[in-house]
């Protein structure tokens, strides 16, 4: 099962920081899910809610600041410890830090439908100009958002955020034509999730910070889970697979003496 950084290691340093999806990538992560807000000059930045009030000292809507501004902001109000100040990074930023990187959910949160016309033209350009068909998916509760991204680009994955049993999130991404189901963790069953496969989607859980949760989704067929805890976690797996291979074969243990 994979593991998604939330915001980067949400748990582990502060959310959706330069430092924190660093901090995750040195200890191995390659997978993150992290959140896109449109600053005022129009950049792409990482930041989960539409103003800075919750995680800076600032108050605002984030498109009420550029992308330099929000840089020169400090992030770790309301999150993880840091020692050191950290801003608001743009994508493209974080992009150049990181090579490597294996698969990115870029959730898009809804805003108004000007500024969200606008981020999905800079999300379009950035996924072609770097290729990024095969390592990107964007994400969004917001459906219309979703068909502007497939409108633009059919090639572009898509996947609906999930959070309610009701109405049918499923069919809504299915019509939708999504490669990706995002769901709250605790919605899902495992007729749900093998009902997403069916239908070629990929199932991702969020937010997952229990060992034993992580588990009960693995059996259920989950493909991967998005934690603020990924180092511990992958840790954990890395661990399991370890003590697996170090274990003697079924009839090969010796027989007492």
């Amino acid at each position: 099962m994979i593991v998604y950084g939330h915001r980067g290691a949400k748990g582990e340093a502060p959310e959706n920081t330069l430092p924190g999806f660093v901090h995750a990538y040195r200890h191995g992560i390659r997978h993150f899910e992290l959140d896109l807000v449109l600053s005022k000059d129009g950049h792409p930045v990482l930041v989960h809610d539409l103003t800075v009030d919750r995680t800076t000292g600032k108050q605002g809507n984030v498109g009420h600041y550029t992308a330099a501004e929000l840089a020169d902001m400090d992030a770790r109000r309301n999150t993880s410890a840091w020692p050191r100040k950290t801003g608001i990074p743009s994508l493209e930023t974080l992009l150049e830090e990181l090579d490597g990187l294996e698969h990115l959910q870029l959730e898009v949160k809804k805003d108004n439908r000007a500024r969200l016309n606008v981020l999905g033209n800079r999300l379009t350009e950035v996924i072609q100009r770097r290729n990024m068909y095969q390592t990107t998916t964007i994400t969004s509760a917001d459906p219309w958002f979703l068909r502007e991204m497939r409108r633009r680009d059919k090639n572009i994955r898509i996947g609906l955020v999930a959070e309610r049993k009701f109405p049918n999130p499923l069919n809504l991404a299915t019509r939708l034509g999504c490669d990706y189901f995002c769901a709250n963790w605790r919605i899902l069953s495992t007729q749900m999730v093998n009902l997403a496969h069916k239908r070629d989607m990929q199932v991702s859980a969020w937010t997952v910070n229990r060992i034993h949760d992580m588990l009960q989704l693995e059996d259920m067929g989950v493909d991967s889970i998005i934690t603020d805890y990924p180092t511990s976690t992958r840790m954990f797996f890395d661990n399991r697979a370890k003590a697996s291979l170090s274990l003697p074969a079924r009839g090969n243990t010796p027989e007492p003496a």
